[in-house]
């Protein structure tokens, strides 16, 4: 099992199964969103339990996706597809150790002007 939470301690939430490799998105909504890129990690919803969740709130990002947030300090917690099973949750919420690392960088393509990737981790445009 691994906790995490938002800076407030108003949402906190446990994941109680597997996690996928997480990846770094580089899109302009998560840019936007963290105020760089943004690390998270692939869970199945059905893992994740929300032990708080009072001043959890959800922005409707687009058509098909939505973004979970602290109303109270603002941490940007989760994104979610409507027509998937699986929760993305924000690496740096997440309580250490995670013993994960690093897997891809996606939607470099959109990547800010300001930066450089410099890893060997794989790309994908998308």
């Amino acid at each position: 099992m691994r906790k995490g939470s938002c800076n407030c301690g108003g949402v906190a939430f446990e994941i109680n199964g597997p996690i996928q490799p997480p990846s770094v998105c580089h899109c302009g909504q998560c840019r936007k969103q963290s105020g760089h890129v943004w690390a998270s990690a692939v869970v199945q919803q059905a893992d994740l339990s929300l032990a708080a969740q009072d001043s959890l709130r959800w922005y409707r990002a687009s058509d098909s996706a939505r973004r979970g947030f602290c109303g109270t300090c603002g941490a940007f917690l989760f994104w979610q597809h409507d027509d998937e099973d699986t929760i993305s949750v924000a690496m740096g919420a997440l309580e250490a150790p995670t013993g994960l690392h690093l897997a891809r960088h996606i939607f470099v393509a959109d990547k800010g002007d300001y930066y450089d990737i410099t890893d060997d981790l794989p790309q994908s445009a998308q």
